[in-house]
């Protein structure tokens, strides 16, 4: 079986070769703990040595800093661990890494990085302040960081495959969000209209979410918004309703793209009505982005204006963003100049060059043949707990999937997402509520979300979300059974009754617990 993406099977260590490299990313696991093996007993990654590493700074013949008890005195300030300088924090850090270890994370937005992201997340380059672009900073020594962001931007376009004098990109934006919300500014005039995916069908709230009584998403507040919607009868995004809206509405920017939406879009449908309206079209593939890079979903750059992504989810990178744009002027405007402005100094300050020198390395491995392996992967394993879901009788949005989540609808079984999750939660498994179509509350909604890049990541082949599915289904018996023995019909009152000594339940969820431990606890976690 061939090693992806920090997948690792079989031996103690495994060797990730990197396309057109000679940097090799070592997983080293004595990873495939006992589940009595704690992570305080593991050696440390090399990141975090105190000689010669990247973040001293200091080569190996400097004096090893000293775990005596600190002074107070300036003159004696010592460069200490986390471990000797904040014990508190670095024992939460560690019952974190345990967390995370024994648990099967099935959040769809979430994922495992590598230790060679961690390495550059965590390097001297968060010393470094460097407003501006490249070549145009507005302090000195910035040399070796420009060099830093410009091999970001070079290999940013080269793993989506993009022409450099087609398109552009700005890797400093700090998130997700933030990029989109540099987009909107950078386009479009306050009060201009735009038109995404609504939330409770799948969309994120920053694609201009608002209710009747409040404009949630900053996005509605300066701009206006109108959502489309899902075919509620096939749980797909009704373009023909988003045509007829749009050519009433007469929106700026459409947006594509979404958070709990299991399909692929249809970007020729979008171009088309997007330029029927004289509107931007522009792409949030902030879940997706993996899957784009590595061409096993369809690819929004050959019909947007303007791509933007986060860089944590499928991609496996650290916590960023990114804005792709074209070069040539669209609707008159020039994306290029407009974009880099709302970045800086519109909206942002210095960026964060730790975390743009942890996507070059994120980027750099996107490019091999183990990252496609890894994608590939992940959509087989995401089509094969929706089939085993659908086997076990329940309803999926959609009807199954085209990516690397699965949105299942638990109101046939006379549950609601709330209730699921916490008795998942504490059996350690986390996924997250998620409205469905058709819900009234975003508190307590009608389904769950589930992915399969994290635990791909760790290594999970198809049988074991085979697996995943049956543990998914115990859970919501538990949680149906929970439900009857509650005295309240609020969401408080069972969760008190869970969270209480006169819970009933606590032997099942034990067993499930133990069962999914026995699981997550055969694979490594890389990074750590």
């Amino acid at each position: 079986m061939s090693a992806y993406s920090g997948v690792v099977s079989g031996s103690f260590h495994q060797t990730l070769g990197i396309k057109g490299s000679s940097l090799y990313l070592k997983l080293h696991v004595a990873n495939r703990y006992p589940d009595n093996t704690r992570f305080n007993n593991r050696r440390s990654c090399k990141a975090f040595s105190i000689q010669g590493s990247l973040v001293t700074g200091r080569p190996s013949s400097s004096v090893p800093v000293s775990d005596t008890e600190m002074g107070g005195s300036i003159d004696t300030l010592k460069d200490y661990s986390l471990k000797v300088a904040d014990p508190e924090l670095h024992a939460l850090i560690e019952k974190e890494k345990q967390r995370q270890f024994n648990c099967l994370e099935l959040i769809a937005s979430e994922n495992f990085t590598s230790r060679a992201v961690m390495e550059a997340s965590g390097s001297c380059l968060t010393n470094k302040y460097s407003e501006g672009l490249p070549g145009k900073r507005y302090y000195g020594g910035n040399e070796y960081i420009d060099q830093v962001e410009t091999l970001c931007q070079q290999r940013a376009l080269e793993s989506f495959r993009l022409d450099k004098h087609k398109w552009g990109v700005n890797v400093q934006p700090l998130s997700g969000s933030p990029a989109n919300f540099e987009v909107y500014t950078a386009l479009l005039s306050p009060h201009d209209r735009i038109m995404g995916l609504d939330l409770p069908h799948g969309g994120h709230l920053s694609h201009g979410f608002m209710t009747p009584k409040r404009r949630v998403s900053g996005t509605s507040i300066f701009f206006e918004s109108m959502p489309y919607r899902l075919d509620e009868s096939t749980g797909f995004v009704d373009y023909d309703m988003l045509e007829k809206t749009a050519l009433l509405f007469r929106p700026k920017l459409i947006i594509a793209g979404a958070s709990a939406y299991p399909r692929d879009f249809d970007y020729p449908c979008m171009r088309k009505i997007a330029d029927a309206v004289g509107a931007f079209l522009m792409m949030d593939m902030a879940h997706i982005s993996g899957l784009v890079a590595a061409e096993v979903v369809a690819d929004p750059f050959e019909y947007c204006d303007v791509v933007t992504t986060t860089t944590h989810k499928s991609l496996r990178g650290p916590r960023g963003g990114m804005i792709f744009y074209k070069k040539d002027p669209v609707l008159g405007v020039d994306l290029e100049s407009a974009i880099n402005n709302a970045v800086f100094p519109g909206l942002q300050g210095g960026p964060h060059n730790h975390t743009i020198a942890a996507l070059a390395v994120c980027l750099k491995h996107a490019q091999s043949p183990e990252f496609k392996a890894y994608q590939s992967q992940v959509i087989s394993n995401c089509k094969t707990l929706a089939t085993r879901l659908v086997e076990l009788g329940y309803k999926l949005v959609s009807g199954g999937t085209d990516n690397h989540l699965v949105l299942l609808d638990l109101r046939p079984q006379g549950i609601d997402g709330a209730r699921v999750e916490k008795i998942l939660d504490i059996s350690s498994i986390t996924l997250n509520k998620n409205s469905v179509p058709g819900d009234k509350s975003a508190l307590v909604p009608g389904g769950i979300r589930i992915g399969t890049p994290a635990m791909t990541t760790r290594g999970l082949k198809e049988k074991d979300f085979e697996t995943v599915a049956n543990f998914i289904h115990e859970g919501v018996q538990i949680a149906l059974k929970a439900k009857v023995c509650v005295k309240g019909t609020k969401l408080k009152d069972f969760m008190d009754y869970v969270e209480s000594p006169d819970f009933s339940l606590k032997e099942s969820v034990s067993e499930l617990k133990k069962k999914v431990e026995a699981l997550t606890n055969q694979f490594p976690m890389p990074g750590v």
